[in-house]
């Protein structure tokens, strides 16, 4: 029997054999251990509901069924000698993951309630086996070494890249934190699986450059590295191709996009090996060439009223896949680490500010990518995390997306300010974007296209059981939408529409177009205006502020003085103004005309009242006269001749404004003043030279002296005359002399050539 805690890879087993029921040894994992049981196939469900189909899929759904609980239910050793040695098995399991109905396939589940059971059980057990299968510890006694674990599953093919995303597609739906880890496990667990994404991720851009191919659209990449076909001219075209094949290309397209979405939006570790092959300017550059041409097709060409209304639905879909795909690229690979503060920040930054420059020349892509996730909001996100952020390259993409809104016929308003930082950081770190709680309903719904059980889109209504109201610019859209394909409706009668059936314009076009509209909606004409908009109330006449009535109140005020209004910091007048503005002479005229008359007398008339006390009262003083000091004379003896007073000191011209010979000539008058005071002192005695010579060395010894400098030692190079012999001085310091004469001189031209060079002195 099984020992305890030992990995299933090294553990061995003793069971009879043959007939004689003798016993043998075999490792746990061993073809002989394998049970004899034949796996069917799958099939889909019938999608017209025949009875009889119906029964088949019933029968194959419950052998199906019964054979995966029974694989379920046994023990660890032996499930995994069933899953490693049945091929049939394998067969099965992958005949569902293909055939399985995806969100927007056509099916009999809504018409056959047992169906629907039958399919949702077995929707089940499929996912609990893969799950079991992705799992190396079942508990503390049954597991596997995880080296051998990546063997068993990457040798035996239990999981490959296709098989792995058909699971995303298939189980996404309220199963993805689940299937987040057990992805995550298989990568883990054996990393060869990364090399096998890097080699599938081109074979999906392959794909676009087929759908292209079909379309009759060549790609700037392809057209560079392929030369041109001989048939190219006769190509088909979106508007020219069977019916049946354009379906086959529409689907084709639908189910790749969305399947590469579920992938990346359940393990988003994968996103970077898609931004090594520069998947999102493929992806882009893609969307803008073929779904508007897939676009004009669905509506210019005469399909069945079904199945242009499903054309119709599936091009929304995948072009709003790519958008999102678009959106989640950018999200775990730049907008996440700056969220996070990681090292890489700078170059996340740039990276990302390039992927929108690069999004510029792609219009339609990016008026439909800004309408679902705000590139103002993303650029707001960037200057508070990165405040060295170039303004003028953010104002121009700002510019460049509201260009592009422009181009495709599309009006918004862009917010001239960003949102405050708390609010905008907040938001993005919790979910990604801002979203209003209407966007988040709307999430909802896009999320429910996911899985094998969501088949159609629900009308988009409220707890209260109202229709849920949109922003205006999401009503614009849609009505722009609608009326590409039904422009003889009026708008009056499409807004109507759309208020019934919950703004959701896909159930509005499907309606209109098998003509299932509402006996409401029938009474309508269907040519109805749009009606006009109710102008707001008069709220001035309610209005209530501090300054009303004030001599800037225009609500109440026909003419203001603007003399008195400016924009910014007041500017003072001119200095020419200030000069010419002779208004204070006028308003001092008046006080010196009142100096210019001189009255000797004035006549005093009689009082009436008789008091000629008041009117003589500046007159009353009757002091008797001082003549103490009459008899000096105050400023005889003063100095006011004119040679005394040319006597004094004379008149010298200030040094700021001397001109230069001026100041040169006073100058020299001064230093000659100078030498005259000193010549009474000077001894005009030519002294001896030497003597003067001897004077001045003894003040430079001195003064070297005081600065600590030390004269180099005598030198004996002269020496003596030749042929007496020299001095041992006189040889050393010849020697010292031929050792050291390439210092100066010209000895060393070279050596203070490159010196001066390297200082920058010599233009090199």
């Amino acid at each position: 029997m099984a020992c305890a805690k030992v990995p299933l890879d090294e553990l061995h087993v003793t069971e009879p054999s043959g007939t004689q029921g003798k016993e043998r040894t075999l490792p746990a994992l061993h073809p002989d251990r394998k049970e004899e049981r034949c796996f069917l196939t799958y099939k889909p469900p019938p999608e017209d509901g025949t009875p009889a189909l119906v029964e088949e899929f019933l029968e194959l759904a419950q052998f199906i069924s019964e054979d995966l609980e029974w694989l379920l239910a046994l023990p660890h050793d032996k499930f995994w000698c069933q899953v490693v040695f049945d091929e049939s098995l394998q067969r099965c399991l992958d005949s569902y993951l293909r055939n399985a109905p995806r969100g927007l396939d056509p099916s009999g589940l809504s018409s056959a309630p047992a169906v629907a059971d039958m399919q949702r059980n077995l929707h089940r057990s499929v996912f609990m086996v893969f799950l079991r299968m992705a799992t190396h510890k079942e508990s503390k006694e049954h597991f596997i070494t995880p080296a051998v674990f990546a063997e068993i599953i990457y040798n035996n093919f239990l999981f490959d890249i296709p098989k792995i995303l058909d699971l995303c597609v298939l189980f996404g739906k309220g199963n993805s934190q689940l299937l987040h880890k057990m992805i995550e496990n298989i990568f883990t667990q054996q990393p060869s699986y990364y090399g096998d994404l890097n080699e599938t991720i081109p074979s999906i851009i392959q794909v676009f450059d087929m759908v292209l191919e079909k379309c009759g659209i060549q790609s700037d990449d392809a057209g560079a590295s392929q030369p041109l076909k001989l048939n190219a001219n006769r190509c088909l075209t979106p508007m020219t191709m069977p019916e049946e094949e354009f379906a086959d290309l529409v689907l084709y397209i639908c189910d790749t996009c969305t399947t590469i979405h579920s992938f990346l939006d359940i393990f988003p570790e994968a996103c970077s090996s898609f931004k090594q092959h520069n998947f999102l300017y493929r992806l882009s550059s893609f969307y803008e060439m073929a779904v508007p041409e897939l676009e004009k097709a669905v509506k210019k060409r005469n399909f069945n009223e079904s199945l242009q209304a499903d054309m119709w639905r599936r091009v929304a879909h995948s072009s709003k896949k790519m958008v999102e795909i678009a959106h989640l690229l950018l999200q775990h690979t730049c907008l996440q680490p700056i969220l996070e503060g990681s090292e890489s920040m700078p170059s996340c930054v740039e990276d990302l500010l390039q992927n929108f420059t690069a999004f510029l020349q792609e219009k339609r892509f990016l008026a439909d990518y800004d309408e679902e996730f705000p590139i103002a909001d993303d650029v707001s996100l960037l200057q508070q995390a990165f405040p060295h952020l170039d303004d003028t390259r953010t104002s121009y993409l700002l510019q460049g997306v509201q260009s592009a809104w422009e181009s495709v016929g599309k009006k918004r308003n862009f917010p001239s300010t960003f949102p405050s930082a708390n609010h905008s950081v907040e938001a993005k770190s919790k979910s990604g974007r801002d979203t209003t709680a209407s966007q988040k309903e709307e999430v909802r719904v896009r999320e429910e296209l996911r899985g094998a059980e969501a088949m159609i889109i629900t009308p988009h209504k409220g707890d209260n059981g109202a229709v849920c109201t949109v922003s205006a610019g999401e009503l614009e859209s849609l009505l722009f939408h609608i009326r590409e394909l039904l422009p003889d409706l009026g708008e009056g009668f499409i807004l109507a529409c759309l208020e019934e059936y919950g703004y959701n314009s896909e159930l509005v076009i499907n309606n209109i177009l098998e003509d299932k509209l509402s006996p409401s909606l029938d009474k309508l004409d269907r040519a109805m205006a749009r009606p006009e908009k109710k102008e707001p109330l008069e709220v001035l006449s309610s209005r209530s502020n501090a300054f009303d009535d004030d001599e800037f109140d225009v609500f109440h005020r026909d003419r203001v003085d603007m003399s008195r209004v400016w924009r910014g910091r007041r500017q003072g007048e001119s200095v020419r103004a200030m000069l010419d503005d002779k208004q204070h002479i006028e308003e001092q005229r008046a006080r010196y005309q009142a100096y210019q008359t001189v009255v000797d007398e004035i006549p005093v008339t009689s009082d009436p009242s008789g008091d000629r006390d008041n009117a003589f009262a500046l007159e009353d003083y009757e002091d008797e006269y001082d003549d103490t000091y009459d008899i000096n004379q105050i400023g005889a003896n003063d100095l006011d001749e004119e040679d005394e007073l040319l006597n004094r000191r004379p008149f010298t011209t200030p040094q700021v404004l001397r001109m230069g010979k001026q100041v040169q000539e006073v100058e020299e008058f001064e230093e000659d003043e100078e030498d005259k005071d000193e010549s009474v002192k000077r001894d005009h005695f030519v002294q001896d030279p030497a003597v003067l010579r001897e004077r001045a060395e003894a003040r430079r010894a001195a003064m070297q002296s005081r600065k600590g400098y030390r004269p180099p030692p005598q030198s004996h190079v002269v020496g003596g005359p030749k042929g007496q012999g020299q001095s041992q001085e006189t040889v050393v310091d010849r020697r010292r002399k031929e050792m050291n004469k390439t210092r100066g001189a010209n000895h060393n031209r070279r050596a203070m050539a490159d010196r001066k060079r390297n200082k920058g002195m010599i233009p090199s």
